[in-house]
């Protein structure tokens, strides 16, 4: 018989139980606090390695426990678990934007972007290749704007082929300007695009201090530009192969669109999404 002031009898409540203790698994997490079930350690979880979890009491000290004992938490039986995992943030492309999940490049679009030259083409399939995979848009080279009005003459551009057109130097008064006016003046200007931005070469629109200048040096025009260049920075400028390989220098220090000037930037933004449009809208 047990007093009936009691629900139960408080003496077998006193019995130690028989079986396994169910615990509850809690992830392991810095700042966590915890008592050791076995020698009444508690303390906030500083550290965790090699199958041991560190406790530091409220004094300071620190113990080792492996992870696998039984701990308490207010109480409750827990054992304690692989930290919680945060969700990896959302990847994003060399141009800033988010990555598309796509295994295959989209079949190319009839609208293309032209630019001038190698380099040219080589900076933007670096920093919005991913993009233009995405979209479908082709870039395609002019060698020298000289060669603009024949390209756009061939490639046909209309209401639903569009052309965007990246040239170097464009500025008032250069010659790069006097082709984009007569091009925007004559039969394709509606369906073309030309922007460009003010530097002598595309190499001017990598920031400086990617490559350990404050500025880029001023090169007379009685020297070839790029060859200049690379006798400013005390690279060989003899050949031709001298060239790509200062070029392959400067771009190995590009490594998204933060190392581009915003000149160059804005351009190339702007063309992709002139030649992606749709039509009818």
């Amino acid at each position: 018989m047990f007093d009936s002031r009691y629900d139960s009898d408080p003496v077998a409540r006193m019995k130690p139980r028989r079986g396994p203790v169910q615990r509850r698994e809690v992830p392991l997490a810095k700042g966590l606090v915890v008592e050791h079930s076995e020698s009444e350690w508690c303390g906030a979880v500083v550290g965790a390695r090699e199958g041991f979890v560190q406790l530091e009491d409220f004094r300071g000290k620190v113990r080792s426990f492996p992870i696998t004992d039984g701990f308490l938490i207010d109480g409750e039986p827990v054992r304690l678990g692989p930290p919680k995992r945060r969700p990896a943030a959302r990847a994003r492309t060399a141009s800033g934007s988010f990555a598309v999940e796509q295994r295959r490049a989209r079949v190319a679009m009839p609208s293309r972007i032209f630019v001038e030259g190698k380099h040219d083409a080589e900076l933007v399939e670096q920093v919005w290749g991913d993009d233009l995979r995405v979209e479908g848009v082709v870039v395609e080279m002019l060698q020298g704007a000289d060669n603009l009005e024949e390209v756009l003459a061939e490639f046909g551009p209309g209401p639903s082929r569009r052309a965007g057109v990246l040239l170097d130097h464009l500025v008032r008064g250069s010659k790069e300007t006097r082709i984009a006016d007569a091009i925007a003046r004559g039969p394709h200007g509606a369906h073309v695009l030309i922007v460009g931005h003010p530097f002598v070469d595309v190499w001017q629109a990598v920031k400086p201090a990617r490559v350990g200048l404050d500025a880029w040096p001023s090169i007379p025009r009685s020297i070839e530009w790029k060859k200049g260049i690379c006798l400013a920075l005390g690279w060989p400028a003899d050949e031709q192969a001298d060239i790509a390989e200062a070029w392959s220098r400067i771009r190995g220090r590009v490594r998204d669109f933060r190392d581009l000037e915003p000149d160059l930037v804005g351009r190339v933004e702007h063309l992709i999404d002139f030649v992606t449009v749709d039509p009818a809208t």
